[in-house]
């Protein structure tokens, strides 16, 4: 006969209180929790340097998409197709310009022309084009890694070749733990990596004093520029510098280290005013192979394309992520009589301003979504009070005024303005921009 044990209320507290610990410790010794980390990358995407320079080549006229720098040459406006090359517009008519031409140039923003000559950056390398015939254009050289900022600067992997995009990919990765804490029904990790792509400057050629019939003319945002027979081109911190005596082979002079965050360049007379984002800079070109710092005038930490009229700077400043500074947004007015002691006449403080231009006594001045604004300057500490007219609805990057005609681009395409009567601009044309379309 099986004997019957009867246990306590206390004993069988007891035994249940070890068997909870004995489970506890079980389970606080061997179980693993499976934690789901989430975040989102951004991968480059390559083009190999033998695919680059086997890219180039002259297509059929295309939509505007993505405007970037303008350029005035003969009666041919070039626009930049922000990293992918340029339009080639036939203006003989500005009241019904017209697309003829698409030069694809991977990794291009910036340009000049001299003789029928453009010169042009894509990525690292500079490329030469004949252009005397739109129909025909024709790569005629290229010097190869002479911009070396260009494929260093936020490239992780250079020897792939180029970056010519950036694909967002969010990545998930499981992994078993042990776990040491109580135990939730989830575990989800979050976080951003934005990686950021090539800070190409999309700021475009300078406004000018008037310029040799055989030498283009570009805005107030430029990197290159041509005066007499040499070709000056900026990076993010260095000034270059190249004869361009034999226009098809240019002679690559040593690097001008100027300093970070160098923006635009600007040519009048015998001296370059370079922006950056600390100041402006001031070189003497008399010795056009061999620039000379004269002075720097030092402002506020922003975005400053510059344009000059006689003894006086005219500078935007503006704030901005890109321009790494929120301290507002002005125009800036200085005298550079003295040019290695350039002083501070006024500041007027202004919307966004991006690009500018002056001829004679009117400033054109770009104010980025609220359109364009155009002053005189016959009083240079009341220029805001000799506001002529503005003009709004549109997106307003940067101006080519040039005899009394005004090319003005930005997001939402190319304007075209008469201001021969400055109490009357008019818009004569616009060429807008087709994001998702093909031109018919």
């Amino acid at each position: 006969m099986k004997k019957t044990t009867h246990r306590t209320f206390s004993e069988k507290l007891l035994a249940g209180w070890i068997t909870g610990l004995l489970l506890f410790l079980s389970f606080s010794c061997t179980d693993k929790v499976e934690i789901t980390r989430k975040y989102k990358v951004f991968e480059p995407v390559y083009l190999s340097l033998p695919e680059l320079r086997s890219s180039f080549d002259a297509r059929p006229a295309d939509s505007i998409k993505n405007p970037g720098k303008i350029y005035l040459y003969k009666h041919y406006i070039l626009v930049n197709e922000s990293g992918k090359g340029l339009h080639v517009i036939d203006n003989r008519n500005p009241t019904h310009p017209k697309i003829i031409k698409f030069i694809n140039i991977p990794g291009n923003y910036d340009l000049a022309v001299k003789g029928d000559i453009l010169y042009a950056d894509s990525f690292m390398d500079l490329v030469i084009l004949n252009i005397s015939d739109p129909e025909n254009i024709v790569l005629v050289n290229r010097i190869e890694d002479i911009f070396k900022n260009y494929n260093t600067a936020f490239n992780p992997d250079p020897e792939k070749g180029v970056i010519i995009d950036w694909i967002e990919k969010e990545v998930i990765e499981v992994s078993s733990e042990d776990f040491d804490g109580p135990f939730p029904s989830y575990f989800y990790y979050g976080r951003e990596n934005l990686a950021i792509g090539p800070a190409m400057a999309v700021d475009m050629a300078a406004n000018f004093s008037p310029a040799p019939a055989s030498t283009g003319i570009g805005g107030s945002m430029a990197r290159f520029t041509i005066t007499g027979n040499h070709l000056y081109a900026i990076d993010e911190s260095a000034l270059h510098v190249f004869d361009i005596s034999d226009l098809i082979h240019p002679s690559a002079g040593p690097a001008v280290e100027i300093g970070w965050g160098i923006e635009t360049i600007f040519p009048y007379k015998n001296n370059l005013f370079i922006g950056s984002q600390s100041g402006m800079h001031i070189y003497d070109i008399s010795s056009p192979s061999y620039p000379v710092h004269l002075s720097t005038f030092a402002h506020i930490l922003s975005c400053d394309p510059v344009v000059v009229k006689d003894t006086i700077a005219f500078v935007t400043l503006r704030s901005g992520t890109t321009c790494r500074s929120d301290f507002g947004d002005q125009l800036d007015v200085i005298d550079i009589s003295n040019l290695q002691n350039p002083k501070l006449l006024t500041s007027y403080p202004m919307y966004n301003p991006h690009g500018l231009g002056i001829d004679g006594n009117l400033l054109f001045v770009c104010e980025g979504q609220k359109g364009l604004e155009i002053y005189k300057t016959d009083d240079l500490l009341r220029i805001p009070s000799n506001k002529i007219t503005e003009f709004t609805g549109f997106d307003a990057f940067d101006v080519i005024p040039f005899k009394n005609r005004l090319l003005m681009i930005g997001n939402d395409g190319l304007y075209q303005f008469d201001y021969s009567d400055p109490g009357k601009i008019k818009l004569l044309s616009t060429l807008p921009v087709y994001r998702h379309e093909k031109l018919q």
